[in-house]
């Protein structure tokens, strides 16, 4: 049987929402320009976040096996929406982007590629709904 998961959001006032995500709280909101109190982020950029922290600790991790010493690592997440409503992602681009010294341009590429072609699954499902690019970038400490 395939695994589930599933969150519970609480309607709270206004346009905020209490969600439980596996114990852990988080409030979902909107701008006070479109009738929200701005007291948390709102469910798009959200999908951003989903994207940066399944395919950074993807890639952190098989750095780490690979005994890659990364100083620093950074994730930049961008999101094209479209104009008209429903508005909607129809473009991510992820910039990579790792501080430290002599750092390997080949291990840094295979560690995306098998973050983006195997192993990230939010990558996975958004491929099948839109254009996903990433570039890699590298800064000598």
């Amino acid at each position: 049987m395939a695994d589930k998961m599933s969150v519970t959001a609480d309607w709270l006032d206004g346009m905020a929402f209490s969600v439980n995500v596996l114990g852990h709280n988080l409030i979902i909101d909107t701008p006070i320009s479109v009738g929200g109190q701005n007291r948390g982020p709102s469910p798009k950029p959200l999908m951003l976040v989903a994207l940066a922290g399944c395919t950074g600790m993807d890639v952190i991790f098989m750095l780490q096996k690979m005994r890659v010493p990364v100083e620093k690592f950074r994730l930049i997440v961008q999101g094209d929406l479209t104009s008209e409503h429903p508005k909607h992602f129809y473009k991510m681009h992820i910039i990579y982007e790792f501080t430290g010294k002599n750092l390997p341009p080949e291990k840094l590429r295979q560690a995306i590629e098998l973050s983006q072609e195997k192993y990230c699954g939010v990558s996975a499902t958004l491929k099948k709904a839109l254009t996903l690019t990433w570039e890699i970038k590298v800064n000598e400490p």
